[in-house]
């Protein structure tokens, strides 16, 4: 997508389509004239009558107006952040496992003996065929086939969905089970059509900064990773441009957790992390018996928001990041009263422009509020790597065994062996988003180049242990207000 001479980089059309809706949403709410334009906006994104992704303008037109109720808040009685548009759910085919026409009827039959549940016979063509009562969709047909002649046909959003929420209703659209969602936005990223997404409350944000002098932005460290096409510290002065009183690293909050996380884990000899929303849901709702072993410990976003509205009476606080779960965290109980707003980077994207706020064109703007061990929370690993240290900073003798985890499915394994009393380790450090937050599904773009940023990033922090960054917090944000 071209603005100006500049390129802004999305990993996909369906997230540049968000950002239009989003940036245009915005636009006329600065202006004050959202609600006389929210009917005109469809049009106002695809004027004329040629179609661009549907069958006819018109479709095109219906879709946007369903992503402009998620782009304004969404249904606010659903606690659930990700929401289903069923009109832009394409009805992709399933079916599981299916044998294709490349089976060339082979004698080897190794499908077959695959096959753990004896789920597949063959014809007297030596053609394969599956029994769909006896098939558990394991996949070790697939893997064994020499030429590749059986695929899977689950679809995209069930694919990425590695928790079973993703279902389907009587017409084929696409159903979420708001009991087993965790909100992690896989689904949201990964659904070619953007059937799937998450509601956005960016009028919100819009709101607080009109009306309140001392709004301030917390980032996440994976900001680092993103905004490639300009620097870091442009993205932190454009950021205050838009009104912001302060501008705050959530990395803070995580050398604050993980000085105490640090002390927990010692105390108890077994825990599990609390930073990823996603994944404490994730425990809450597969392993409820290992809901006591989550560390007591507020994520980085909470505790960092806990401690600014116990500086700044007058505070008010918006959290920006790559998470789609944080918008469901704010608003649990003992959360909601520190973080008053929650923004993906998308979202920070689509305020910027909706404002006309170059970032190519703005001075830097100094971002050093915490430690490298609390910026390297971005990415799976840099958790473990910061109670190792906060341990050896306060002079605890324990030893760290970390089990860390890059999404879901290797969180399963480790919660499984850990319900089971055979943990491998004893901290687990769960991410839902494989890598770790720097591919969490509001980013603008994600990949292993993004690693590589966080480490260059969390290398150029001045406090150099956690305790000095914890010493210079709270001279640093009085001497902000």
């Amino acid at each position: 997508m071209r603005r100006g001479k500049f390129v802004y980089k999305f990993d996909t059309k369906v997230q540049h389509l968000k950002y239009k809706v989003l940036r245009t949403v915005a636009k006329h709410a600065w202006e004050g004239d959202l609600a006389e334009s929210i009917l005109d906006i469809p049009k106002e994104i695809i004027p004329g009558k040629v179609p661009t992704m549907r069958c006819c303008v018109y479709k095109e037109r219906a879709i946007l107006a369903e992503r402009i109720k998620l782009a304004t808040g969404g249904n606010r009685k659903n606690p659930n952040v990700i929401e289903a548009l069923d009109i832009a759910c394409d009805d992709c085919p399933s079916g599981g496992y299916v044998i294709t026409d490349n089976c060339r009827g082979c004698i080897a039959h190794r499908c077959e003996d695959a096959c753990p549940k004896g789920a597949i016979t063959h014809d007297e063509h030596h053609h394969a065929h599956i029994d769909k009562e006896r098939c558990v969709n394991c996949g070790k047909c697939a893997e064994a086939c020499p030429y590749s002649a059986i695929l899977n046909r689950r679809r995209p959003c069930q694919n990425a969905c590695k928790i079973g929420a993703i279902t389907m209703n009587e017409d084929g659209t696409v159903k979420i089970d708001d009991s087993k969602c965790i909100s992690c936005g896989a689904c949201v990223y990964r659904c070619p059509f953007g059937a799937l997404s998450d509601k956005s409350f960016i009028l919100d944000a819009i709101k607080l900064l009109k009306e309140e002098k001392h709004v301030y932005a917390i980032v996440a460290p994976a900001i680092a990773s993103q905004f490639a096409y300009a620097k870091l510290g442009q993205v932190v002065t454009g950021i205050k441009q838009l009104g912001f009183y302060e501008v705050v690293e959530a990395a803070l909050g995580a050398d604050m957790v993980a000085y105490a996380e640090a002390k927990e884990l010692a105390e108890k000899g077994f825990l599990t992390s609390s930073c990823c929303p996603a994944f404490v849901s994730y425990v809450h709702k597969q392993f409820p018996m290992l809901s006591e072993n989550v560390s007591h410990n507020m994520s980085p976003m909470a505790t960092i928001a806990k401690f600014i509205k116990g500086m700044d009476n007058e505070a008010k606080t918006i959290f920006i990041g790559p998470c789609t779960a944080k918008k469901g965290e704010a608003q649990l109980p003992g959360v909601r009263e520190y973080v008053d707003c929650v923004m993906t980077f998308e979202e920070l994207q689509a305020m910027l422009d909706s404002r006309d706020i170059e970032l190519t064109e703005l001075e830097e703007t100094d971002l050093n509020n915490a430690s490298g061990f609390g910026r390297s929370f971005a990415r799976c690993g840099g958790l473990a790597e910061a109670a190792v240290e906060a341990l050896k900073e306060q002079g605890i003798d324990f030893e760290v065994k970390p089990v860390s985890c890059s999404g879901i499915e290797e969180c399963r394994l480790a919660l499984l062996k850990a319900s089971k009393g055979r943990a491998e380790g004893n901290f687990i450090e769960g991410m839902a988003c494989i890598g770790g937050c720097i591919n969490g599904a509001g980013c603008l773009t994600h990949g292993e180049r993004n690693k590589n940023k966080i480490d260059a990033h969390s290398r150029l922090a001045k406090d150099k242990t956690i305790v000095e960054s914890l010493h210079g917090a709270e001279t640093g944000l009085e001497a902000a207000k």
